[in-house]
C-alpha cells in the first residue's frame, strides 16, 4: 500500500452520519470508504484517459503494418 497522507474533510453532520452508518454497515474504517470514494471520483474524472475501445480490433500478429500492401491487394475492386 502506498504512504498514506493525513488530510482534513470537512463534512455536513448528514453526510458524516451518513458516511459512518456505511462504515460501520460494511464493517470498514470509514477513512477506507473516503479514500475509495476519491480514488472512484478521479478515475471517472481522469484527463487523456484512453478511450476503452483501445485495441478492441487487436489481431494479436505482429506483422501487419510490414504486410498491408499484400493483405489489402484486391479490396475495393
Amino acid at each position: 500500500m502506498s504512504t498514506l497522507v493525513k488530510t482534513t474533510v470537512y463534512l455536513t453532520e448528514a453526510e458524516y452520519r451518513r458516511l459512518k452508518e456505511l462504515a460501520r454497515a460494511q464493517r470498514r474504517p470509514a477513512a477506507e470508504l473516503v479514500r475509495e470514494a476519491v480514488a472512484e471520483y478521479a478515475h471517472r474524472h481522469a484527463v487523456n484517459e484512453r478511450p476503452q475501445s483501445l485495441g478492441a480490433g487487436r489481431s494479436g500478429r505482429g506483422d501487419l503494418s510490414e504486410r498491408a500492401d499484400e493483405l489489402l491487394d484486391g479490396i475495393g475492386r
